[in-house]
């Protein structure tokens, strides 16, 4: 993939949304730093303009070294906060005000989220979990479980709702 389509993967998804092509284009080209130490090196004070530009203007902590598919979609994103070593899938959806992170002090132990997750604001998924593919996470949801491919899920804790067939 060149630098550019590298850089504008999530513009299609993000299609009339500035924000989120402003958002996902930052994290891309700050997540580029990723492919060297050279590229690191070069990139060096952009990533401290990302980390300036994206927490503290947009309040948004989406850290450079997470792994996020393409496609990436993020509405609103305010008080959205991912930890480094969350993996999210490809054509994802996140909403403002969720955590995706751990749940003691293993940083590692963090959510895999499948491809085509739609996550509704206000939730947290939190520990080594797997959200599985085409799931939907409903709004206020607490998910510490994993997540069957396919489900629908809600509450305090989340439980399943329904199947999408």
């Amino acid at each position: 993939m060149n630098f550019i389509k590298y850089l504008t993967q999530d513009w299609e998804n993000n299609k009339g949304y500035t924000k989120g092509k402003l958002l996902t284009f930052s994290f891309r080209l700050a997540s580029y730093a990723r492919q060297g130490k050279v590229l690191k090196l070069i990139l060096t004070p952009y990533l401290g303009f990302y980390k300036f530009w994206i927490e503290w203007v947009f309040g948004i902590e989406i850290p450079y070294e997470a792994t996020i598919g393409r496609g990436f979609k993020v509405y609103h994103g305010n008080g959205l906060v991912i930890n480094k070593n969350v993996v999210i899938g490809k054509n994802c959806i996140l909403r403002h005000t969720t955590t995706l992170g751990n749940k003691g002090d293993i940083v590692s132990d963090c959510p895999d989220i499948g491809d085509n997750v739609q996550i509704g604001a206000h939730v947290c998924i939190l520990g080594k979990i797997t959200i599985g593919d085409n799931a939907v996470i409903g709004a206020g949801s607490i998910v510490t479980k994993d997540v069957p491919p396919n489900a629908v899920v809600a509450g305090n804790p989340a439980k399943i709702i329904r199947y999408i067939p």
